[in-house]
């Protein structure tokens, strides 16, 4: 049995360094509770672009390029030692984070945005980062497109990991893709929720006979930062709840086992048996016995994708 920790809180918005400060301090916290896995929700640092959502597409162009300006200012460059905190504390502490991340790209113009999941190891090293390979409608207007080099299943003392990024999970042949692999904990963080999204996850945890770990933004008016652009246009103090969460732990079969977690900031706690995945694919295994190879066949490019090649 593993003891995962789902971190459901907000994060220090458009600020990099007192966020990632945030998450050192919870990962203290969820570690002195003998968490050995520790998950963040998309886009945790420094956080997801919710005011895409309320800005009027072509017409807030001025407040657009001063919200983009705050948060180019503060995405994370992998190159750099930004998260070094982070990997100090996973090897101090002998855990898995998993953490999603507002990543500025570092290789070619680097001004490009990508809505990025990192895992790192125990050992305190970026063991994968997957890039979100769809943004999904306003999103596009913030970050690019991923490819599938990071669209991998990883070996962590806790099992085999792997991550789609919120509506990612609505792609069948990407869930196929870390089915493939033999994923046995499956990590969706996100900015979605509702019993549609619940029932999407319980799905999942059907199709591919895994645990499915949802991880979601919990985000209130309070924690719009006063020095946000246009703060009081944008969002409104009467909506108290601008994010509700819904994290959850979902066992292979579709079982419920904690969650969700709905309008409450905390950390939710849960114990996972990777060996139920194995058991649970004896009737169903999408990617196995169960599949049809004659029939079907699915071709992944896990080749870097690059506009230009330096030879």
């Amino acid at each position: 049995m593993t003891k995962v920790a789902i971190i459901q809180q907000a994060p220090v918005l458009l600020d990099k360094k007192r966020t990632i400060q945030k998450v050192v301090s919870l990962v203290e916290e969820a570690a002195s509770h003998a968490a050995k896995m520790i998950i963040f929700p998309e886009a945790f640092i420094p956080g997801y672009p919710s005011w895409i959502w309320r800005l009027r597409p072509g017409s807030d162009w001025d407040l657009t390029e001063e919200i983009h300006s705050l948060l180019l200012k503060n995405a994370v460059n992998l190159d750099d030692d930004d998260l070094l905190p982070l990997y100090d504390a996973a090897k101090e502490h002998g855990i898995t984070i998993v953490c999603g991340i507002d990543e500025r790209e570092s290789q070619l113009s680097r001004t490009t945005l990508y809505n990025t999941v990192i895992i790192i190891n125990p050992d305190g090293e970026l063991q994968n980062k997957h890039r979100k390979l769809m943004p999904t409608n306003p999103e596009r207007m913030v970050w690019g497109f991923g490819d599938a080099s990071g669209l991998k299943v990883v070996d962590t003392p806790c099992g085999k990991i792997g991550t789609l990024i919120c509506w990612e999970n609505y792609m069948p042949l990407a869930r196929y893709a870390l089915y493939a692999q033999g994923i046995e904990i499956y990590i969706a963080p996100t900015y979605d929720s509702g019993d549609g999204w619940i029932g999407t996850l319980q799905h999942i945890a059907r199709e591919g006979c895994c645990w499915v770990i949802g991880s979601g933004n919990a985000l209130k008016y309070k924690d719009i930062p006063d020095y946000f652009p246009d703060k009081d246009e944008l969002f409104s103090a009467a909506e108290e709840w601008i994010n509700p969460g819904d994290s959850i732990v979902i066992a292979p079969g579709g079982e419920i086992i904690a969650g969700p977690i709905h309008n409450e900031q905390t950390i939710l706690y849960a114990e996972i048996d990777s060996e139920r995945v194995g058991i649970a694919r004896r009737t169903l295994d999408v990617a196995g016995h169960y599949s049809r190879p004659d029939i079907f066949k699915l071709h992944i490019n896990t080749q870097p994708q690059s506009p230009v090649s330096f030879e």
